[in-house]
């Protein structure tokens, strides 16, 4: 099978145009007055358009951080309530992260062949009615019950937010949409402690859910409105019209634009579209594929390491800012604002380290830097790409893990608490953020599935991390346990090095058995 073949049925990046100039700002203006076919180009939404639909998908992710972080500061004051022990409702905490690693793989896959829209719905409409539970019970059971809920509902909008990412933005041009994309990621670890801290001291606990009820309605409700569908199974590169349940308003003014323009899509475009859109009941199958492939289970085992170390923070932060510092719920949520402080200055940094190493290693490979163009990477070492930046974040991250431990241990000034929270922040958020990239480059066209496949390593991970971190800390002290978990996260490391150098073959072969199995499929079809 031909590269051009092959990025019809992966619709990633296959070299159609040998230029180096970017295409225009607006990809309509330049078929009209180009006349060039628009399945040429990877997508035909403008560059702000693309940019406002990342953002307002980073923003539905930004649920599931919020929902789980804004709990943080009321644990004491919820055991009170409820008069159960912190280590009860700790419980809770770890079977939100358990069912946000699990319900992903059911939604991924799902919109990757039904459209991102369909599985909006359904993760907004369980989310909405968690918290609407949430906020009439009075019992631990239910409290146990519904937050798993809230979590199965809330978490299959991070998969949902690189589906996004991976449906209308080109391997060359990724890194410039690393701060839009990580929105949800910057603020769910900062502003939800500080609001959970806020309605826990002055409100009854109960306003937490009532919160997130009334903020995740409004949201889902001009989510549902104008956010166009964007699966490429679904509307190709955005030029083919989405079916009745994938349609939004903006979709309709859209299309009317396009017809006025004398801009019609292609009916044999129109039809090869068609043929690999499906409704069907959400299975994990398609991520769980993903998950055994060997290329991808050293990314995923590294990189859920990795993130048990920042769950161990988020979760331990609570109860060792109460008991270390004495501070109260609103003092301790403000403590999380160094960790998205780093988040932030991490968006506005990655993204250029992230282009300039693909820009540097294109050129040395021969390859056209094209935006918005598909290019062939088959033969292109995208993995040495994203790791060179990769490496490096890892590393200092788990240093500062360490640190942090210490200087908790050691009870040390809150100065330099706030120094190494910001400095875990940046490098856990970058981090992340470039795996994230390197995974979409490396399941072309299943973008959310192999999101869901990081989510289910990083949670089920950070679970037991979160889980542990308390015993710990009181077995061995906080310096030793940050330090055991940061040396089992660099155990995983050398998976990276072998990436380096083994990585491209391993997906070229996987390519390979993927092609031959749908030549396979194809001719048994035409012989039926």
């Amino acid at each position: 099978m031909s590269a051009i073949d092959q990025s019809k049925e992966h619709p990633t990046d296959s070299a159609i145009v040998p230029t180096e100039q970017e295409p225009s700002q607006d990809p309509e203006k330049q078929i009209t007055q180009n006349v060039v076919p628009e399945h040429k180009f990877f997508s035909v939404f403008t560059v702000n358009q693309k940019r406002v639909m990342v953002s307002v998908g980073s923003l539905a992710a930004f649920f599931s951080p919020l929902s789980s972080s804004i709990y943080f500061p009321a644990l004491s004051t919820i055991a009170t309530a409820l008069d159960e022990s912190t280590s009860r409702i700790d419980v809770t905490v770890t079977t939100y992260l358990i069912l946000q690693g699990i319900a992903p793989m059911f939604v991924a896959g799902f919109s990757d062949t039904a459209g991102r829209r369909p599985a909006y719905m359904i993760c907004f409409t369980i989310y909405l009615v968690a918290n609407l539970g949430l906020g009439l019970q009075n019992s631990y059971v239910a409290l146990l019950v519904l937050r798993m809920l809230q979590s199965a509902g809330s978490s299959g909008t991070v998969a949902l937010a690189n589906g996004l990412v991976g449906d209308m933005i080109t391997s060359a041009e990724r890194g410039n949409y690393i701060a839009f994309a990580s929105i949800g990621g910057m603020l769910g670890p900062s502003l939800s402690p500080v609001l959970g801290g806020l309605i826990s001291q002055y409100l009854d606990w109960h306003w937490i859910f009532w919160f997130l009820l009334i903020f995740g309605g409004v949201f889902f409700t001009c989510l549902a409105l104008f956010l166009p569908e964007t699966c490429r199974k679904v509307v190709g590169d955005g030029s083919v019209p989405p079916p009745l349940l994938n349609t939004s308003v903006t979709d309709i003014i859209r299309q009317k634009r396009r017809v006025k323009k004398g801009i019609n899509p292609d009916p044999e475009h129109v039809a090869e579209v068609r043929k690999n859109y499906k409704l069907q009941i959400p299975s994990p199958l398609p991520t769980l594929k993903i998950c055994f492939d060997l290329e991808t289970g050293l990314i995923l085992i590294a990189t859920g390491l990795m993130f048990s170390c920042f769950y161990a923070i988020m979760t331990g932060a609570t109860t060792s800012f109460h008991e270390v510092y004495h501070f109260n719920n609103i003092q301790t949520g403000l403590m999380y604002l160094p960790i998205g402080g780093g988040g932030v200055i991490s968006a506005f940094t990655t993204g250029k380290m992230v282009d300039w190493n693909y820009r540097r290693h294109a050129k040395r490979a021969g390859l056209p830097v094209l935006k918005n163009v598909r290019q062939d990477l088959r033969n292109f070492n995208i993995e040495r790409v994203r790791l060179e930046v990769a490496l490096p974040l890892y590393y200092v991250s788990l240093v500062s893990v360490v640190a942090y431990g210490w200087v908790l241990g050691r009870k040390m000034n809150i100065a330099a608490s706030i120094f190494l929270l910001l400095i875990s922040g940046w490098a856990l958020t970058a981090t992340s953020q470039v795996l994230n990239v390197l995974m979409v480059d490396l399941w072309p066209g299943k973008s959310a599935s192999a999101t869901a496949a990081v989510n289910l390593f990083r949670c089920e991970l950070g679970a037991a991390a979160a889980a542990a971190i308390s015993p710990m800390s009181e077995a061995m002290g906080s310096g030793w346990a940050f330090t055991t978990l940061a040396l089992v996260a660099a155990s995983a490391s050398p998976c990276f090095w072998i990436m380096l150098t083994r990585g491209m073959k391993w997906r070229q072969r996987r390519l390979e058995r993927e092609a031959k199995a749908e030549l396979e499929r194809s001719e048994k079809k035409s012989s039926s």
